[in-house]
């Protein structure tokens, strides 16, 4: 199982992303990191030995320009395998995306408005798509009308009929809070999507690690409990984990 180590950046810096009130997030204050400068905080994840970085690009997210800078320094200095939220909404920008170091570009149905553009990123960018089920609780997050409101799962199966083979199951609800998983439903994720499953949002220690790595997920998003180390290298040299 992977552990994707992830960084949200906002006005440039690297905040403390907690339970989606974006307006609320301060400068990450950190345990592993005293900087909170993206590529700093980039280069430590790679020396601990990481291989890829999650980046949330939170001002593209909401609206702004991507901080194309940004990525492609962290592509060129630490060479980590990069994916990337910036609230990419159709192929132009998709592609743009990719001109920039990113390996992987997050299509998060938060910012989802057209099934159309998903399927084609489905059907011609493939290996370079993951999609982010983004959710409240149990509630899908969508400005999609044909998403909307529906049951995740279900969303999740449709997309994958379109060609999706890689899925992060967010619940921003619980991000940076570090109240633990919602192992009974990404159990039935995992037991009946049966593609590359990622989670993030509220890991709270090593023992959450455990449990999904039990149960099948292909990847964890951790960022708290890094910095707080209430997971340490050393929990993640003994499990095998790095």
């Amino acid at each position: 199982m992977r552990i994707i180590p992830v960084i949200d950046v906002k006005g440039g810096v690297v905040v403390h992303a907690v339970a989606g009130q974006r307006e609320k997030y301060k400068p990450i204050k950190s345990k592993i990191c005293p900087s909170t400068d993206p590529l700093e905080v980039a280069k430590v994840f790679k020396n601990i030995g990481f291989k890829e970085l999650y980046l949330a690009d939170l001002d593209s997210i909401t609206g702004g320009k991507p901080c194309y800078t940004i990525y492609q320094n962290i592509n060129k200095t630490t060479n980590l395998l990069l994916m990337v939220d910036a609230g990419v909404s159709n192929i132009e920008k998709f592609k743009e995306l990719l001109k920039y170091g990113v390996t992987k570009v997050i299509v998060g149905t938060e910012t989802l408005s057209d099934l159309q553009f998903l399927r084609e990123v489905a059907h011609s960018y493939r290996e370079n798509l993951v999609v982010s089920i983004d959710l409240y609780g149990r509630k899908l997050l969508s400005l999609c009308e044909e998403v909307k409101n529906k049951d995740p799962l279900t969303v999740m199966l449709s997309f994958k009929d379109m060609g999706v083979k890689e899925f992060i199951v967010l619940d921003l609800s619980r991000v940076g809070t570090s109240k633990g998983i919602d192992l009974p439903f990404i159990t039935e994720v995992v037991k009946n999507v049966k593609a590359s499953i990622l989670v993030g949002g509220g890991v709270k220690d090593i023992h959450d690690l455990l449990k999904l790595r039990n149960i099948g997920v292909s990847g964890v998003l951790v960022a708290t409990a890094l910095h707080n180390q209430r997971i340490t290298i050393d929990n993640l040299k003994k499990e095998g984990f790095l």
